[in-house]
């Protein structure tokens, strides 16, 4: 009798993972960010002003992709980053070419042999001074700089420095005792 009620609770106890294991694998799949180029990005903002969210990453980073795995695809974060801005992948040891701004940014130092490994530094990169991956860049309905965001960040983390920008709550922020205070007074509603 013993062997027939341990053997049902594992099996209970199993079949229970395993629906939780379903409902986060739906979850993934209808949690994705309308990833576009820095140029389609750009060109959408002329038809219709919003900010940009911009992650640079490499290939070879594990914070970049737990970024990915974790944080971009938290429902919450989806919703609200396409709901408020064009969200951007830049490959910032990439070879792609991409015009922003009357420029053409490349490469040039880019080694094919390294591949999914540690590369140069992309000129876009350079141009936007990233200096550590992952970091997500926030620029304004006019595609200038308004502030990198250096490292991984959870959901929750990520959402005071969305809002922030989305909400033009930065350009009270000024000092650094005003960010400590927005941080205090922040009601956090991702999950």
């Amino acid at each position: 009798m013993k062997k027939i009620l341990l053997l049902a609770l594992v099996v209970m106890i199993g079949a229970s993972f395993t629906q939780i294991d379903k409902k986060e694998k739906v979850t993934d799949q209808a949690a994705t960010i309308n990833w576009m180029t820095l140029e389609q990005a750009v060109a959408a903002q002329k038809k219709k002003p919003k900010k940009i969210m911009m992650d640079a990453y490499t290939d070879w980073c594990s914070p970049c992709k737990m970024l990915d795995a974790n944080t971009f695809k938290n429902a919450d974060v989806v919703k609200y980053v396409n709901a408020n801005f064009y969200a951007v992948k830049f490959d910032a040891e990439g070879n792609e070419s991409i015009n922003f701004k009357g420029k053409t940014y490349t490469n040039p130092n880019y080694d094919p042999a390294k591949d999914k490994q540690r590369n140069s530094a992309h000129q876009l990169a350079t141009y936007f001074k990233v200096s550590a991956y992952p970091t997500i860049l926030f620029l304004d309905e006019e595609a200038n700089t308004l502030s990198p965001v250096k490292g991984y960040m959870t959901p929750q983390q990520l959402e005071v420095y969305l809002t922030l920008f989305a909400t033009n709550d930065y350009k009270e922020v000024k000092t650094t005792e005003e960010w400590t205070e927005y941080q205090k007074n922040f009601k956090y509603t991702f999950k």
